[in-house]
C-alpha cells in the first residue's frame, strides 16, 4: 500500500506556468521556444541564458496552488516534492504558501541535471513499494519509471490532458486520497 507521496511542483501542485514563461519572454524568448518540465539550469544553459538572471526576474507571486491542493495537502500526514526548480524560486514559493514538506529537493540536489527520486526515497527511509510520484510531464513518468515507484499524473493541469497520458490520471487532487488508502 502506498504511504508516501512525492509531488512534482510546477504543473503539479502549483500553476505556474506564467511564472515560469515571464523571464524566458523578459529575456527575448518567444514563447513558442518555452517548454517545460526540464531542469532550469540545463535549459538556460541551452538557450544561452544566465540562470542567475532568469530566477531574478521569476515572480514567485504569480504562482497559485491548483484548485483543491491545499485541501489535499491538508489531510496528508506527509508528503515531499522533488522539483526541477531552482531552489531560490522553490523555497519562496512553498514559503509564501505556507507549505512544509517533509523532504525538498530541487535541482541543486542535483547538480544542475534531472531530477531523481532516489535521494528523496533514501532520506524519507521508506521502502520503494510504498512510494506514489504525481507529476505532469513525461519526464515525471519517466523518473519514477527510474525509481521503480508508483506513477500518476495530476490531470488537473489541462496540459497534462493535452498529452494524452497513459496510466493512473487523477482529474482533481482529492482523487490522489482513494490511491493511498
Amino acid at each position: 500500500m502506498t504511504t508516501t507521496v512525492i509531488f512534482d511542483l510546477d504543473g503539479t501542485l502549483i500553476d505556474s506556468d506564467a511564472a515560469l514563461v515571464a523571464p524566458f519572454v523578459a529575456l527575448g524568448l518567444s514563447e513558442d521556444e518555452i517548454t517545460f518540465g526540464h531542469p532550469i539550469e540545463e535549459f538556460c544553459a541551452e538557450l544561452g541564458i544566465s540562470v542567475e538572471r532568469y530566477v531574478e526576474l521569476y515572480d514567485v507571486g504569480v504562482v497559485q496552488p491548483y484548485p483543491g491542493v491545499e485541501a489535499m495537502l491538508e489531510v496528508l500526514d506527509a508528503w515531499s516534492v522533488c522539483s526541477n526548480k531552482h531552489p531560490v524560486s522553490g523555497q519562496a514559493e512553498l514559503d509564501r504558501l505556507g507549505w512544509t514538506p517533509q523532504v525538498v529537493l530541487f535541482s541543486d540536489s542535483f547538480g544542475g541535471g534531472p531530477k531523481r527520486l532516489a535521494p528523496v526515497i533514501e532520506r524519507l527511509g521508506v521502502q520503494r513499494s510504498e512510494v506514489l510520484f504525481v507529476g505532469d510531464t513525461a519526464h515525471d513518468r519517466q523518473c519514477a519509471a527510474d525509481a521503480r515507484v508508483a506513477f500518476a499524473w495530476a490531470g488537473w493541469n489541462p496540459r497534462t490532458q493535452e498529452g494524452s497520458p497513459q496510466g493512473t490520471v487523477l482529474s482533481v487532487p482529492g482523487d490522489l486520497l482513494s490511491l493511498i488508502g
